[in-house]
């Protein structure tokens, strides 16, 4: 496949900002979507683990993707939406519905989680999905997650499908197998940082860019972190790379998204800080020390 172009850089899987009643603050969602996307986005995620996808009913999941898509029409940004489950047959019929979403560039899935497939089934999985789906796949490899670790070489097969264009890849650190997918990747497969805290190596390494939750704040420095690797500003890149670890850090001291939600209710951004359960709202002092990290970003 191609190579696609728009997965370069930095997309933001935005939260579900809700009212303090507990319902779907709509406005707010719109206006985050437009916010990252006027400091340099390159895209959004609807529907993924930020947006408590899984806390949300069908009929919020439809509205939540309605506002993502038509905000990515109005802007010709790119729009991924979260889609799968643990079973092959489920995951199709997710991605099936995905056909009346003509916005969509990608779809993001996650490798099977408690199955615990072998890897010659986990590449199956996305053979099949790939042949079915009505837009390109992202793979979302996140071990903790779905306890399921994969090498390179499997990631490697699943990345020269026909069809899978990416992977967000959150392998929650950096080891022999990042350097070695990263050292040999397939024409046309982009890895896009998973894990936050390491966009900045992963760049360094090769990554195409990043799905990333923390980059709902200071969306333009993660912009600006992506273009100087990009471009071989290399000390402009290692001093940025390692302030905004630190507000990565901050922002997933406890389970996403609940410091993000209440920074973003800090800034007046969403009404509200409020999660779902079984998350439970971030405690103060953990705001706080995002807002103390953010304000000490170099200039």
């Amino acid at each position: 496949m191609a190579q696609d172009d728009n997965l370069q850089g930095i997309h933001v899987p935005l939260v579900t900002p809700f009212t303090a009643r507990g319902d779907l603050a709509v406005g707010a969602l719109e206006g985050l979507a437009h916010e990252v996307l006027d400091a340099g986005a390159a895209g959004i995620v609807a529907l993924g683990t930020t947006a408590e996808a899984a806390t949300l009913d069908a009929a919020e999941r439809e509205r939540v993707t309605e506002v993502c898509a038509r905000v990515c029409a109005e802007r010709g940004a790119h729009l991924t939406i979260g889609a799968g489950g643990s079973g092959t047959r489920a995951t199709e019929e997710a991605l099936a519905g995905l056909r009346r979403w003509p916005r969509a560039g990608a779809a993001l899935v996650t490798v099977p989680a408690f199955v615990r497939p072998s890897p010659a089934g986990v590449l199956a999985h996305f053979e099949r999905l790939a042949a079915v789906s009505p837009v390109p796949l992202i793979v979302y490899h996140i071990p903790y997650r779905t306890g399921l670790p994969l090498d390179a070489g499997t990631l490697r097969a699943i990345g020269a499908l026909p069809g899978v264009v990416g992977v967000k890849y959150a392998g929650g650190g950096i080891d022999q197998e990042t350097v070695a997918l990263l050292g040999d990747l397939p024409a046309g497969f982009r890895v896009l940082a998973g894990d936050d805290l390491y966009l900045s190596p992963l760049l360094a390494l090769g990554a195409a860019g990043g799905i990333l939750a923390s980059a709902h704040l200071a969306t333009d420095r993660f912009v600006e972190l992506a273009t100087a690797w990009r471009t071989g500003d290399v000390t402009r890149a290692r001093a940025l790379g390692h302030a905004l670890a630190k507000v990565s850090a901050a922002a997933f001291d406890e389970p996403n998204p609940v410091v993000i939600k209440a920074v973003l209710h800090a800034q007046g951004r969403i009404p509200a800080p409020d999660v779902r359960l079984p998350l439970l709202p971030a405690a103060a002092t953990s705001a706080e020390r995002v807002l103390r990290e953010l304000s000490e970003l170099p200039e």
